[in-house]
């Protein structure tokens, strides 16, 4: 019986260690990947701000091709939203253009619904360099405390980062090509 209380209080111990870890871990994340695209900018620009376009190169839409996607506001630009629902792969949220200016900077407000809630600020900027635009994917945010023990057990930077990239090289083949 003694064995069983040892055991008992040590699981204790350690879950509370690992909470108290947790607690301590900065709530601020931020993914960020560039990509050089030889279109100029306001071709890259348009490919981003008009979400109807993003099935062309969202690395999540192939993931689910029977995803429920609907559609409010302006055709593109600042007030465009468009929210899914799919499978487990792509989850549910929504998206609203925040701010818009042409060839320079898109911002995105991102709450997803599931399998985890949360909100993030996404910026897309876009610099030309001759004829050619280098693109810049940004995600940060606050986790709470499930977000911050998730991050403990999966390398989220590496997860989303690497969609990230695979959307930057469809991003780049769909600009290139018109």
């Amino acid at each position: 019986m003694r064995w069983l209380i040892r055991i008992l209080v040590g699981l204790v111990v350690i879950v509370a260690a690992f909470a108290g870890w947790v607690a301590l871990q900065p709530a601020a994340f931020k993914i960020t990947r560039s990509a050089k695209i030889d279109a100029l900018p306001e071709k890259v620009f348009a490919q981003v701000n008009d979400f109807h376009k993003w099935e062309a190169w969202s690395p999540w839409i192939k993931l689910d091709p029977a995803a429920k996607s609907t559609y409010q506001g302006p055709a593109s630009g600042a007030g465009a939203k468009f929210a899914w629902a799919g499978n487990d792969k792509v989850g549910e949220g929504r998206m609203e253009i925040k701010d818009s200016r042409p060839s320079d900077r898109i911002a995105i407000k991102l709450d997803f619904v599931r399998p985890m809630q949360g909100t993030a600020d996404t910026v897309f900027t876009f610099e030309p360099k001759g004829t050619t635009t280098d693109v810049t994917w940004t995600m940060s945010g606050q986790d709470g405390f499930v977000g911050k023990a998730a991050r403990f057990f999966m390398n989220i930077d590496k997860m989303v980062g690497g969609d990230f990239e695979k959307g930057l090289a469809q991003l780049k083949t769909v600009a290139e090509a018109k």
